[in-house]
């Protein structure tokens, strides 16, 4: 008998020409810092729900999101570029670097939630 076939999960992220692209979907004004899991978008995709403790004011939370996500996934901070979403809570973010190895290592970083979704 065959081991069963693992199902293919939608992942927040995706490589991308000179790095790997997280779909966010920020919360302002939390309490703390901090990974609330995943959340499916309208059209189906996924993304990395995160809480900031800034304000959405004069780009206080995205620097936040931006300098939270530097430490959770150990790069520097000047490895990530919002993309997409300056004024939105739903945002894309570039890591750049190695896509493979960006994969591999947001899969480590992040098992705990892409387990749960």
């Amino acid at each position: 008998m065959s081991p069963p076939v693992p199902a293919t999960r939608n992942l927040p992220f995706a490589a991308a020409r000179g790095g790997v692209r997280l779909a966010v979907r920020l919360v302002p004004k939390a309490k703390a810092d901090r990974i609330l899991g995943l959340a499916e978008e309208a059209d189906g995709a996924v993304a990395l729900k995160i809480a900031v403790h800034a304000p959405p004011q004069e780009g206080r939370a995205n620097e936040a999101l931006l300098r939270f996500l530097a430490q959770v996934l150990r790069v520097k901070r000047s490895d990530l570029t919002l993309v997409l979403g300056a004024a939105d809570r739903r945002k894309l973010v570039h890591i750049a670097g190695e896509p493979a190895a960006l994969m591999m290592r947001l899969e480590e970083e992040l098992r705990t939630w892409l387990r749960r979704g």
